[in-house]
């Protein structure tokens, strides 16, 4: 947290601190307008600084929530202060000495996502970071929140605590928890359970077809497996927030809630609800990895611009490793799943080019630029630190695993990094992070970073698979290799991306053309796959574009069909060592996936 010592002004022997109180109301939610009242009670200096930030901890991009904020206002008692701006985020107000003022703005919020605002008609939802102001030198001080809803059905859900008996008035304990805890407001579905004796709420906003049980059912095995995993629950309340909405998937962590997003019809079929189940299992393993055990770049927030770290491979990418397997070990899926899940995974991996461009560590650091801003040529340049971290990850727990006869694994170094650095949040460096690393390895690793972190050499997966009697095979396309992706947008066949160094790069096809015909005759981007199946590799063939609305028609050498698709699959007659391995990694015999 936060570790400012906020200003203070001697009076005698007394010491003056300002009450920060926050009343927030949304008195014509279809007008999608937070109305905030700030009330500052022994302000004592002639200027108040007021600084909305420009992220939120989680979601790794300058998101200038400021852009939202509208109709400024300060008074004391009902007479206006004057005030200015000084920058796009921060609103100076000249006091006049006043010790008791009020601060009024309007808040648009339309965005729905885990790490934004929206209000409507429905309910409300808030992050502290889209909405409040830090007080610069006062973050340190306890901000009570008083939520007023349009409506008297419409009930408050958030981790903060209540104080004492009023009515919807909550107590945060300084500014980074206020920024860590979000409100939903509105008549949204609240269920009530019970894990390893402490009380988890899940509430859901949206129309769906989950089944509210069979959810909980699960949630409550997910929590069980981590809480297993890290030697218990580090908080004494936790928070499923669920919103559910068309075609949306996204989830942002806290450390005593999370917020969840999730396409309202994707709870029927088995694999979509799958999905749904390692969402939650990622959500809730940050509140280890990320809320408590954080890089030495995250330990204390600046709010004001972008934090670096090369380490949010280990935050994102081993979450992600392990948002597969902890369903395993729960029981809600078997291990035939999780290698299918896994398959696709590595699928996703192999199949973007810009894996043998961008380093993991520079993928990292380059987030706030990079991963949540991509573009026709981000496939080719960028690689996920998400995906990559995750097959680092696995390449790493079978290296342990392999090494130690399973008596050690990347569980061990989950929790060694939280004896060490997560329960006094103590921010790590990259070297130390690679030393616990070492150390429940039993080896030196600096070839492993070097080669597999910090430069861009293939991952070899079959090395690390063939001790757990596994291999990992691909499957090629039917149709010779093009190398582009197209869709149709708006009656139009948009060529969305062109891999480097393909047949069509080099015959000059851009990103953003227009596809129009294959051989003079039209096709469409749904039709372009089936329609190449009739060419063999070597044949030439004329592909007609508008670029720039230019009419346009390439020549084009088509290449050998490349592998699409991945699956891991078993070896023919692993020996009775492998058959151990994959038997204690995945706890099951080897012989199930037969």
């Amino acid at each position: 947290m936060t570790e400012a010592t906020a200003p203070r002004i001697e009076i005698g022997v007394q010491e003056t601190v300002p009450t920060i109180h926050y009343l927030v109301a949304m008195p014509q939610p279809e007008t999608h307008l937070f109305e905030v009242t700030l009330q500052l009670i022994n302000h004592p200096s002639k200027i108040l600084d007021l600084k909305m930030p420009v992220w939120t901890p989680g979601s790794y991009l300058v998101r200038e929530y400021a852009k939202n904020l509208q109709d400024f206002a300060a008074f004391a008692g009902d007479e206006p202060l004057p005030w200015r701006k000084i920058s796009k985020n921060h609103w100076q107000v000249n006091t006049n000495g006043v010790s008791e003022l009020t601060v009024r703005y309007r808040m648009f919020a339309n965005e729905l996502s885990v790490r934004t605002n929206h209000l409507d008609t429905t309910h409300g939802y808030f992050n502290g970071a889209a909405l409040f102001f830090r007080l610069p030198g006062w973050e340190s001080l306890p901000i009570n929140i008083t939520i007023v809803p349009p409506r008297p059905d419409w009930r408050v859900t958030t981790s903060l605590p209540l104080v004492g008996e009023q009515a919807n008035t909550f107590s945060a304990v300084d500014f980074d928890t206020l920024v860590d805890s979000p409100f939903e407001i509105g008549n949204h579905q609240l269920y009530h359970f019970e894990v390893l004796g402490k009380p988890h709420e899940l509430a859901i906003w949206g129309q769906g077809n989950l089944q509210s049980q069979r959810i909980i059912a699960d949630i409550q095995k997910v929590i069980q497996v981590e809480a297993q995993m890290f030697g218990g629950l580090p908080y004494e309340r936790y928070i499923f927030l669920l919103h559910l909405f068309a075609q949306a998937y996204g989830g942002l962590e806290h450390k005593n809630c999370c917020s969840l997003i999730y396409q309202r019809f994707g709870f029927r079929t088995q694999e979509k609800y799958e999905r749904f189940v390692q969402l939650v299992a990622h959500e809730f393993f940050h509140l280890w990895n990320v809320k408590r055990i954080r890089p030495k770049g995250l330990e204390v927030f600046d709010y004001e611009q972008e934090n670096y770290t090369p380490s949010l491979w280990f935050c994102e990418g081993t979450t992600s490793y392990y948002d597969l397997l902890i369903p395993l070990r729960a029981g809600i899926y078997d291990a035939k799943s999780y290698l299918n899940h896994l398959g696709k995974e590595i699928t996703r991996f192999l199949t973007t080019p810009g894996r043998k461009v961008q380093p993991l560590s520079e993928s990292s650091f380059d987030a706030w630029i990079k991963l949540y801003r991509p573009d026709a040529n981000s496939n080719n340049s960028q690689m996920s630190y998400y995906l990559k971290g995750e097959m680092v990850s696995l390449l790493l727990d079978l290296l342990i695993r392999a090494r130690h006869g399973n008596q050690r694994s990347l569980d061990d170094v989950m929790r060694q990094m939280w004896w060490k650095f997560g329960q006094a949040e103590i921010g790590y460096t990259p070297e130390q992070l690679q030393e616990v690393i070492e150390s429940v390895a039993g080896v030196d690793l600096g070839n492993f970073f070097e080669r597999y972190i910090d430069s861009t050499d293939e991952l070899p997966f079959n090395q690390y698979l063939e001790p757990f009697g596994l291999q990992l095979l691909g499957e090629r396309e039917e149709e010779p290799y093009l190398g582009i992706r197209a869709k149709t947008e708006n009656g139009r066949e948009v060529i969305k991306s062109v891999e480097t160094a393909s047949p069509a790069q080099l015959a000059g096809i851009d990103a953003g053309d227009e596809l129009l015909a294959l051989e003079g005759i039209r096709l469409t981007a749904h039709q372009l796959s089936d329609r190449l199946k009739d060419y063999q590799p070597n044949d030439t063939i004329e592909i007609t574009v508008f670029h720039q609305d230019e009419l346009r028609t390439y020549t084009v050498t088509l290449a050998a069909p490349r592998p699409s698709k991945y699956q891991i699959v078993p070896i023919h007659n692993p020996d009775p060592a492998q058959k151990e391995n994959f038997a204690s990694w995945l706890g099951v015999p080897i012989v199930t996936l037969r």
